[in-house]
């Protein structure tokens, strides 16, 4: 039960989302919720490439400079950015100025526009189906063969920074994996 907790409000979180009132708000409104549009897919995409090797916690309090900068993560518009856009991503103090990242979503914007059935349909067609949640979060894996299969099959059409351990952390986030613990309030459908 220590992956639990259970907040001044009585309700049990996953303890991750009980740490900070900004991780309270996304773990109760957001994490593990379906995205199925391609544009909120693409921002999840790029904001798991972005967090790769940080914390989560910095990602999500720079989302709103990441919004703006990315023309709120239309997948169109960022196809569409170019020399002058990476030069002022790269100077842009509010998101993270990782040259390799920023190329990243720049690649990923194309790559999904080119998908002939959107980015939404290929993302789910590697959900698993439904399981029990995880009693605890040592039970949770880091990669599965979906999200390995995931990670793979978006490589092969030029995604970048979409290894298996970010694909299960989209996976995560956006619903197609219900990994909040059996105990835990949010309920997702």
């Amino acid at each position: 039960m220590s992956d639990l907790v259970v907040g001044e409000d009585g309700l049990a979180r996953c303890k991750w989302g009980a740490s900070t009132p900004d991780y309270a708000l996304y773990h109760d409104g957001e994490w593990g919720r379906p995205v199925r549009d391609d544009d909120g897919l693409y921002e999840r995409l790029t904001l798991e490439a972005f967090q790769s090797g940080l914390s989560w916690l910095t990602i999500l309090r720079k989302r709103p400079a990441f919004r703006a900068a990315f023309a709120g993560f239309s997948i169109e518009a960022v196809a569409a950015f170019g020399p002058d856009d990476e030069a002022r991503l790269m100077a842009d103090a509010g998101i993270v100025r990782n040259r390799l990242k920023v190329e990243a979503a720049l690649a990923n914007a194309r790559a999904a526009l080119d998908l002939p059935d959107g980015l939404a349909a290929l993302l789910w067609s590697f959900a698993p189906p439904a399981r029990p949640r995880p009693a605890t979060f040592a039970s949770v894996p880091a990669i599965t063969p979906e999200s390995t299969a995931m990670a793979k099959a978006l490589k092969k059409r030029g995604f970048r920074f979409v290894g298996p351990t970010t694909a299960y952390a989209l996976m995560q986030a956006t619903g197609m994996v219900d990994d909040h613990l059996r105990d835990c309030h949010v309920r997702v459908a």
